[in-house]
């Protein structure tokens, strides 16, 4: 079996098993331009991933000094609450003057709101007070809330909503819900209760953020507080003197800290930059995500300090290859230059240039000794060539004179070979041709005088059958009209008649009934231009025994139907032209010269190769011609041109 082609190997690969200059220059250049930036890139991105997570680690750290002092503040506003209640001052205040003793108090201890209850109106810390526990909490009042402790208060939580890149959409307007520590300590009699509003609470951002990232440290972070995704305390500045305040967190940030309940350590979009930032969710007393705490410094000066590093390494590996690749360069260009000259003359003489030389200046080196001896060998080939070639041509003389001797004997055997072929077969036809005519005249003639014979004998008893023998009449006038033009055929130097001329468009006429019955059952349409005006000097019988053939050729061209077209006209004053075209499978060009050959058909068992062979002889024995015109798939066309009679 043949093995499949394989496809051309155009890899860096294949070429260098092909070539001593690419497998030379990958030897000289793979340390420096592959190996060494490999070691480049993965130590860069070793150094990078180490680098980011040192920026990571640090905002972590960052993000728990922040949690710690939240924690702080609950922790001292509970204390404060604590120490209160449980003060003498506290307690010897009759009921009467506790009110004013408590905004005292509260002015004091830096408290937003600050009163007695015995009633838990569910908050839990409240309730844990009055249970015995001093508690402490983040809790968000809603407006009304803060409205019934303080109208300011209510004032002080509303926040104006900043529509802000990346975070979720949203309708509202404003946020005017107020986040608080809320701080309860048990109290003679009830629960002491006080609280710090933390919306716009500048003071305590500022004071976290100067914890976190005091003066002089390496970075200059930020810090804020969210109520659920919107900022209402914080140091981040939209514009240069205006905090972003009603600003929101970025949608990937809520998603991860609010709706899943998990702590972001991430470079994160932030107002209008990126920063590296952490984020926690901040939990109130019914243990609901609330709020978030964030800190977090920008990112551009790192990104900046690592794309000057970046810059600094490509810049120096830049500098090692403008350096060393010439020096390396020129080394291989020593080994592989002599090695492509002698590549290089190895395929010229593969082509016939037996003159081509190496010619490497004289050098102590394995690849100079190897050229010497390669130009040698080749004075010794083309010495043998040179002596090899003269044998030849006069061998090649000596050879083509015989020959050409051959091919014209061959040629002359051929073609007097066909001429004998041909000969015989058509004389054999003439000969059985006119027999079978003679065979059938002999019968015919016995048939028509006893026909005769009966037809007389009855007289007028026979008009009853006077149709049938009409009939018979007609019968045997065919048989003899065919028996005829058998004759005519097999001895047409005996039956040659021009005629004396006939009108070509009723031939067709009177030709059509006899395809008739292919025209119909094949689907082809029929389309008639008769325009001819004078009269055909040809046997009227054998043009139609020409028009029947080539119609019927054409019927068969197109199994699957078509349409055919029969013109006449005069093609000029001497001259009628019929047309027979089809749009059938058409002929082949390298058939076409040969269908008028005789005995030649494409029809297999289908045909005897003759139907158009003789129409051609019919057609040239009147001084006429035929022509064919034809091209795969798009149909056929006979022309037939005729001599007219003059009147």
């Amino acid at each position: 079996m043949n093995e499949p082609a394989r496809k051309p190997d155009v890899t860096l690969w294949a070429a260098a098993r092909r070539s001593v200059r690419v497998r030379m220059l990958l030897i000289a250049l793979l340390p420096l331009l592959i190996v060494l930036p490999l070691l480049l890139v993965t130590a860069v991105k070793s150094w990078t991933t180490r680098f980011n997570e040192v920026l990571i680690a640090k905002v972590h750290t960052e993000l728990t000094i922040a949690n710690q002092h939240l924690a702080g503040l609950l922790a001292n506003r509970g204390a404060a609450i604590e120490a209160l209640a449980a003060s003498a001052a506290f307690q010897a205040t009759p009921l009467a003057e506790r009110e004013m003793f408590l905004e005292t108090a509260r002015k004091k201890l830096g408290f937003d709101f600050l009163y007695f209850t015995t009633k838990a109106k569910g908050w839990p810390v409240i309730a844990g007070a009055l249970a015995g526990h001093t508690q402490s909490a983040i809790d968000i009042f809603e407006a009304e809330d803060l409205a019934a402790i303080s109208p300011l208060l209510a004032a002080r939580a509303q926040i104006s909503l900043v529509d802000t890149k990346a975070a979720v959409a949203t309708d509202r307007l404003g946020e005017s819900r107020g986040m608080l520590v809320h701080a309860a300590a048990q109290a003679p009699g009830g629960a002491l209760v006080g609280g710090v509003l933390l919306n716009r609470n500048l003071d305590f951002i500022d004071q976290m953020n100067e914890l976190v990232y005091p003066s002089g440290s390496l970075t200059e972070g930020t810090a804020t507080l969210f109520l659920e995704d919107v900022r209402i305390s914080t140091n981040v500045r939209l514009f240069e003197d205006v905090r972003a305040i009603g600003t929101r967190v970025s949608a990937a940030v809520r998603a991860r800290v609010l709706d899943e309940g998990r702590i972001w350590l991430d470079r994160a979009f932030v107002v209008n930059d990126w920063y590296v930032s952490a984020y926690e969710p901040i939990i109130d007393s019914f243990g609901k995500r609330v709020g978030m705490l964030y800190v977090g410094f920008l990112e551009a000066g790192f990104t900046e300090t690592k794309r000057r590093t970046l810059y600094q390494i490509a810049l120096t590996f830049l500098v090692v290859v403008l350096f060393s690749a010439p020096v390396l360069l020129r080394w291989a260009r020593g080994i592989f230059k002599p090695l492509e000259r002698i590549d290089g003359v190895i395929r010229a003489v593969e082509k016939g240039d037996l003159g081509a030389r190496v010619n490497l200046a004289a050098k102590q080196d394995e690849i100079s000794r190897v050229a010497a001896h390669l130009d040698i060998l080749l004075d010794q080939l083309q010495e043998r060539e040179k002596r090899l070639r003269d044998w030849a041509d006069v061998l090649e003389s000596r050879v083509a004179e015989r020959t050409a001797d051959l091919a014209a004997a061959n040629l002359q055997l051929e073609q007097t070979t066909r001429q004998l072929i041909l000969s015989e077969k058509l004389a054999a036809i003439g000969e059985i041709t006119a027999g079978v005519a003679h065979e059938i005249n002999n019968p015919l003639a016995v048939i028509q005088g006893n026909f005769d014979v009966v037809r007389d004998d009855l007289g007028p008893r026979g008009d009853s059958l006077r149709t049938e023998f009409t009939l018979i009449q007609e019968q045997i006038q065919a048989i003899h009209i065919l028996v005829t033009k058998l004759l005519r055929f097999a001895r047409p130097e005996e039956y040659a008649d021009a005629g004396s001329g006939f009108d070509p468009n009723a031939l067709v006429q009177e030709t059509l009934p006899l395809v008739q019955h292919l025209l119909g059952g094949a689907g082809i349409d029929l389309a008639l231009d008769l325009q001819a005006r004078g009269m055909v000097a040809m046997n009227q019988t054998e043009l139609q025994q020409v028009l029947v053939n080539l119609m019927v050729n054409a019927i068969q061209a197109m199994p699957e139907g078509g349409s055919l077209q029969i013109s006449t006209q005069d093609a000029d004053a001497a001259t009628v032209r019929i047309e027979v075209r089809d749009s059938g499978r058409g002929i082949a060009p390298e058939v076409l010269p040969r269908i008028f050959d005789p005995f030649f058909t494409t029809k297999k068992a289908l045909g005897t190769g003759l139907g158009l062979s003789i129409s051609k002889t019919l057609i040239t024995r009147a001084g006429g011609r035929i022509e064919a015109t034809s091209e795969p798939g798009q149909g056929s066309c006979f022309v037939i041109d005729l001599p007219m009679i003059q009147a």
